[in-house]
């Protein structure tokens, strides 16, 4: 499965340019900070400094997890099937920040263990859920393949300016710990939290869970589709699938919390020029997730103490995005607000904002 030559880097030229506009318009030198990186970064992408994000649209994989016949999770199996039909109605976290900010929403079975009814459910089923990771592998390499694909088509069929990429699954946050665990060959207590909420029983049993499967597995941290087939998720690999399919039409992809942080770093290993595409948006109170982000050299956006997953930092994101267009776009240059900047030449020349011992 070769996908690097897909991913082109982002526009050196179309960055330069950007930054050039910034230090003409009428503040002291990076002064709105990641504001001025994100249309920085946005130039990159799209190869025009002055960019519009007026198409926001959030695409949400959802897949049931064998291993939640472990007992590693609070909720119930059946969940997934209600949550995933409540998502094209307006009534989950995520779906409600879409509706308020006028996002759009794809929700996408790709293995949902019940047949969905629900219309605005978009089918593409590969399976009814995963098989338990202590028992075996999740599932086949040709059904991660498949996962990883649907991803990718989806992604780049959605007509958006920004796509964001959630999730919903019960079981999820495990599987989502036993593939960072393996990828970065790092301490399954290191990379497992308590997801929705367990009792101190529970979160014992779910960090002995993953090292089992790990155990019995052995998936090869070299190649990331054996990984996913393993002891991953459809709706991981699918949602690794989507961050290529965005980089690969050249548009920015909105991260969301941990189990989108995962899946982000999957596409990495898979597509190294996709990274450079990525924008995080929430800090995430799993503890995995700094891990995840310092793997691919990233940094969230805001912390809000948020776990909910779905992909409901994405909206918002969505929303500092814009931001940061306005201002490149919007704002008076020096010239324009009559303002003579000489009094910024020394300052230009270095830092001369930080201070020693400041945090």
């Amino acid at each position: 499965m070769e996908l690097n030559l897909k991913i082109q880097p982002l526009d050196e030229a179309a960055m330069a340019k950007a930054r050039e506009r910034q230090a003409q318009l009428a503040k002291p030198p990076g002064s709105l900070g990641r504001l001025e990186d994100l249309a920085v970064q946005l130039a990159g992408i799209t190869g025009k400094v002055h960019n519009k994000i007026e198409k926001k649209h959030l695409l949400v994989f959802a897949a049931d997890n064998g291993v939640v016949a472990e007992g590693v999770s609070s909720a119930p199996q059946s969940v997934t099937l209600m949550q995933t039909i409540n998502l094209t109605r307006a009534k989950t976290g995520a779906s409600t920040l879409c509706k308020h900010f006028g996002c759009g929403i794809t929700v996408c079975d790709v293995g949902v263990n019940a047949d969905i009814k629900e219309p605005k459910v978009l089918n593409r089923k590969i399976a009814y859920g995963t098989q338990n990771i202590v028992c075996g592998p999740a599932m086949s390499r040709e059904q991660a393949v498949q996962a990883i694909m649907t991803g990718i088509e989806l992604a780049q069929a959605t007509d958006a300016d920004v796509i964001g990429i959630g999730e919903m699954g019960i079981g999820n946050t495990t599987t989502s710990s036993a593939v960072l665990s393996v990828l970065l060959d790092a301490d399954v207590d290191a990379v497992t939290g308590r997801g929705g909420g367990i009792t101190d029983a529970s979160y014992l049993k779910k960090k002995q869970v993953i090292k089992d499967a790990i155990a019995i597995n052995r998936p090869d941290k070299n190649d990331i589709i054996d990984v996913l087939a393993k002891v991953g998720g459809f709706d991981i690999a699918a949602m690794c699938g989507a961050f290529i399919g965005c980089a690969a039409t050249r548009r920015p992809v909105v991260i969301d919390g941990f189990i989108s942080a995962v899946a982000a770093l999957c596409a990495y290993k898979l597509c190294p020029n996709s990274v450079q595409y990525f924008v995080p948006s929430h800090a995430s109170y799993e503890i995995g997730y700094k891990l995840a982000m310092d793997a691919m050299n990233l940094q969230p956006l805001f912390l809000l103490e948020m776990r909910l997953g779905e992909g409901s930092g994405c909206p918002l994101a969505f929303e500092i995005l814009d931001a940061a267009c306005a201002i490149i776009n919007d704002m008076a240059t020096f010239d324009q607000a009559g303002i003579d900047d000489g009094y910024l030449d020394e300052i230009r020349e270095g830092d001369k904002f930080t201070v020693e011992g400041a945090k």
